[in-house]
Formats: structure tokens, C-alpha cells, sequence
């Protein structure tokens, strides 16, 4: 069974940056668009294909970078410019047919101070 692991969540001020990853316990080649995803909504933060072509939610375009390194197993979301409306907890997973398709993780949280 796939698992997908988040790490890298945190405590962090306004203005500061923080970088998510998500490993998976077999081959990210195995995965198409990858996605993280925020909160109890599952909000969509960001896409990535296998092979790049990354594309954002208008609220962190300009801000965060998704991507992932298929050799490692990892998926990463670099956060700058980190600001409240930003905390939650953050999830990744695969998108088949517009859904997540795995079993989600536990999330890793992501605290915005002002």
C-alpha cells in the first residue's frame, strides 16, 4: 500500500520561509500530477506533472515553488513569504480524473505568526 509521508511543517513569522516535503514509500515515477493540498477542505496549493510544469493557486503564486525529485522519492513546496492567511496543515497526494487518489497522510502543520 502507497504511503505518503509530510515533514517539514513548523513554527515560523510572518515574512519567513519553510520547505514541505512528502516522501512516498514507492517510485515517484509511479505518479502523475502530484499535488499538495491544505486544511480540513483540502484546499489546492499547488500541481506538478512527472515531468515539471508546475502551476499554482492564485493565493501562492509568485510565493511558492512546488517540486519534486522522482530519484528520491520527494515531493517539496518551498514557502516564502510565509504570511498568516498560509497556516494549516499541509498534505500532498496523487490527482487521477481531477481526484486525490491515495490514502491521505497525517499532514505536516504550518503555523504563520503575525
Amino acid at each position: 500500500q502507497v504511503q505518503l509521508v509530510e515533514s517539514g511543517g513548523g513554527l515560523v513569522q510572518a515574512g519567513g520561509s519553510l520547505r514541505l516535503s512528502c516522501t512516498a514509500s514507492v517510485s515517484l515515477l509511479r505518479f502523475g500530477r502530484m499535488a499538495w493540498f491544505r486544511g480540513e477542505a483540502r484546499d489546492l496549493v499547488a500541481t506538478i506533472e512527472r515531468e515539471g510544469n508546475p502551476d499554482y493557486g492564485d493565493s501562492v503564486r509568485g510565493r511558492f515553488t512546488i517540486s519534486r525529485d522522482n530519484a528520491k522519492n520527494t515531493l517539496y513546496l518551498q514557502m516564502n513569504s510565509l504570511t498568516p492567511e498560509d497556516t494549516g496543515i499541509y498534505y500532498c497526494n496523487e490527482i487521477r480524473n481531477f481526484s486525490p487518489y491515495y490514502s491521505w497522510g497525517q499532514g505536516t502543520q504550518v503555523t504563520v505568526s503575525s
